[in-house]
This record gives C-alpha cells, sequence and structure tokens, in this order.
C-alpha cells in the first residue's frame, strides 16, 4: 500500500477529490499516454482526456458552488462521478471519451444506490457494471488491446475484495490489477479501436486507454506525475 492513506470511505469530499487527483494525474502524464498514442493509434487520446479532465474539474467546482447537476443531491458520494459522465459523455470526443462517460456512469448509479456512505461492494458493482457496458458497446473482449484489458480486471480484484473492506484498500488492489492488466496489453495486435488500423506497429507499445483505467484507480490515493509511479503491489 502507499504511504497515503487514500479516502477512508466513500464521502463527497472523498471522491470530489479523487477525481480531482485524477485530473490532475491527467494533466501530469499527458505527454507519455500522447507519445504511446502516437506509437499505436491516432495521437489523440491524452489531448482528449486531458481535455475531458479539464473539463470535469470545471463541473466540480460549480458542483462545490452548488450549481448544477440535475436531479442528483449534491451532496452525494455519487455526485461528482456523475458530473464526470456528463462531461465525457457530451463533450469529449474520441473513441474513448463516451467509454469513460459509461464507466463513470455506472460507478455513480452503484454509489447512488448504495447505503450510506457507500463502501466497497458499491464499487465493485459499479465497476463490474461499467466494464460490462463498454464491453457491450465497445465490442471488446480482454485480449483485444483496449480499456478492457484494465478495466476487467480491476473489476474482478474488487469483487474479490470483503464487501465492508476499507475502500481505500480496494482501490489500490484495483489499481495494482489494473496495471497489470494495462503492461499486458504491450505484447497484442490492437482488434479493437483506432489502433487497431495500425497492424503490428501496435505491438510492444502498451495500450494508453488501459493504462489510464490503471490512472483512475491510482489516483484515488494521490495525483501520479508519471506513468513510472503507477503501484505495481
Amino acid at each position: 500500500m502507499p504511504d497515503q492513506p487514500g479516502p477512508k470511505g466513500l464521502t463527497h469530499t472523498a471522491v470530489m477529490d479523487w477525481m480531482t487527483r485524477f485530473a490532475a494525474t491527467v494533466r501530469s502524464v499527458e505527454p507519455e499516454l500522447t507519445a504511446l498514442d502516437q506509437k499505436a493509434g491516432d495521437g489523440d487520446f491524452g489531448a482528449n482526456l486531458v481535455t475531458g479532465m479539464d473539463g470535469v474539474r470545471r463541473a466540480l467546482d460549480a458542483l462545490a458552488a452548488g450549481a448544477g447537476n440535475g436531479e442528483r443531491d449534491r451532496r452525494g458520494p455519487d455526485a461528482p462521478l456523475d458530473a464526470a459522465a456528463r462531461v465525457f459523455l457530451d463533450d469529449v470526443g474520441g473513441t474513448s471519451g463516451p467509454l469513460f462517460g459509461l464507466l463513470f456512469q455506472e460507478l455513480a448509479d452503484a454509489l447512488g444506490m448504495a447505503a450510506d456512505p457507500p463502501g466497497t461492494s458499491a464499487l465493485a458493482l459499479g465497476t463490474a457494471a461499467g466494464a460490462a457496458a463498454i464491453q457491450r458497446v465497445g465490442e471488446a473482449e480482454v485480449g483485444d488491446k483496449t480499456m478492457v484489458d484494465a478495466l476487467v480486471p480491476a473489476a474482478r480484484a474488487l469483487a474479490s475484495c470483503e464487501p465492508t473492506a476499507d475502500p481505500a484498500h480496494a482501490l489500490h488492489v484495483a489499481a495494482v490489477a489494473a496495471h497489470r492488466g494495462a503492461r499486458s496489453t504491450t505484447d497484442l495486435r490492437a482488434r479493437r479501436g483506432r489502433a487497431s488500423y495500425t497492424g503490428d506497429h501496435s505491438r510492444g507499445v502498451p495500450d494508453p486507454g488501459a493504462l489510464a483505467v490503471a490512472l483512475l484507480f491510482a489516483s484515488a490515493h494521490a495525483e501520479l506525475t508519471s506513468l513510472s509511479r503507477l503501484p505495481v503491489s
């Protein structure tokens, strides 16, 4: 486990802080993600992710100020994730923007329906539902060299945790599993997404979307300044 404890419970403040750290992480690692996507895709993944998370930060600022976010309780732990979902579903381009929006939406729904405060069981349900939605829409399976290669292991790792486990520990376990899954894409040939058009040129490069999933879970504990800071154990 990292030295920083991360959120002790999935309170509104904890989830706001998680999304804020993820936005800062994305901005820090964007050059690395872009460099990878230039080798195996069309090179716009990092920029699109930054655009999305910059929009999320503005949405979180509005949330903190008491503006917007529709019918959801602005004080609930699901509200920041719902705000992130709306940004990615409505405003972010590329193939991965709407897919991240689906993940954020399923996480928001799971936290919103859980007991207060929601915990590891809600995280597990939301991540599994997000993975299923992305697989359904993107028609991707594990081994296709997409974000699914990190998200499915993360969902399985969360499901393996005790429902009453500390969410901070569960998120760390998910981050390790997602990072392991992302690294496993390095030698794969992409079969879905824009990287699939590059053929064997995608071999030797880990999938940026899969790495972004690992960054999402790892950012629950701290802002990451480099892909090398992703947890391995």
